[in-house]
């Protein structure tokens, strides 16, 4: 499956369907994906979804809609969580689920073309992001902040070599959850500040609480290592989000108010090691989810 679509007033989101035998797969380097006229590398993708009648068809999940694109993918900044995705992990499938950033900061250009209007990507305002997931099941809750469009409130200045990336929520090895856990990073400005649970020397502590009023979800997330510490406070109006329809790789369907959204607003304090003020950064456009299983 392709998963495409937007935030915002006309948010949605595209699915288009294709059996394994349609599907190629290069397993080299570069790795990619195709499915007929549907692709993406490393450093690019292109692609069409479009989807009619989606109401009389409620096993799609999705909406109505037509998306295209063609985009060069340039990643700048990887996060990379350490021994959470390490190999010996991954073939023991220890995790039910894993998560890498390879491009926490990336920059995208070309066009998308949306519902039949043309949008024109640059590196220099895309504020991009790529990740993956994969598993056997999802986490909940499911805590997802993200931005690289940073102004210090300090000095006015724009942070042209920075960007934060936060996610996780309760993560399990094998049948034991690990209680409200985050894996963070910050680099700000060629200077990297860490908060990865799964290194324990670094002494992780990691706080967070996420809400939902009537017309926002709300992020505050309190973390501190031996790098430093950060305090992350984020707002996304719902009217700019979507519900995103995940099904688990079992078939099963869990998240069923999994919000999703890339206009969040908020605030980051960055602490050196000592205690020292960093900055204060002004964040938009923050990449942002929260979601939790039914009770």
């Amino acid at each position: 499956m392709v998963k495409a679509g937007a935030w915002g007033s006309d948010a949605a989101q595209l699915h288009r369907f294709w059996g394994w035998k349609k599907i190629k797969v290069d397993w080299d380097v570069p790795f990619s994906v195709e499915a007929d006229d549907c692709f993406i590398t490393e450093d690019h993708t292109h692609g069409n979804v479009k989807v009619e009648n989606a109401a009389e068809h409620p096993e799609w999940m999705c909406n109505d809609g037509e998306m295209s694109w063609n985009l060069k993918i340039s990643k700048i900044t990887a996060f990379n969580v350490g021994f959470g995705a390490d190999e010996v992990f991954r073939h023991a499938e220890a995790f039910e689920m894993f998560w890498h950033a390879e491009g926490m900061k990336t920059e995208y250009e070309g066009e998308v073309i949306w519902n039949g209007r043309r949008y024109i990507v640059r590196p220099e305002d895309c504020y991009g992001y790529a990740d993956k997931n994969w598993g056997r099941d999802f986490t909940s809750p499911w805590v997802w902040l993200s931005s690289n469009n940073l102004i210090s409130e300090i000095t006015g200045k724009k942070l042209t070599d920075s960007v934060f990336d936060i996610g996780g929520g309760r993560p399990k090895i094998g049948h034991l959850a690990l209680p409200r856990k985050l894996l963070s990073a910050f680099w700000y400005e060629g200077k990297p500040y860490e908060f990865n649970f799964s290194k324990a020397w670094t002494r992780v502590h990691t706080e967070f609480e996420c809400k939902e009023t009537d017309t926002q979800i709300i992020w505050h997330v309190e973390q501190r290592s031996t790098s430093g510490r950060m305090i992350t406070d984020v707002t996304c109006e719902k009217k700019d989000m979507l519900l995103v329809n995940y099904e688990s790789p079992d078939g099963a369907k869990r998240h069923n108010r999994l919000w999703n959204g890339g206009n969040g607003v908020g605030t980051v304090q960055l602490f050196d090691r000592h205690g020292n003020l960093v900055d204060r950064i002004h964040a938009e456009n923050i990449g942002c989810e929260y979601g939790e299983y039914d009770k």
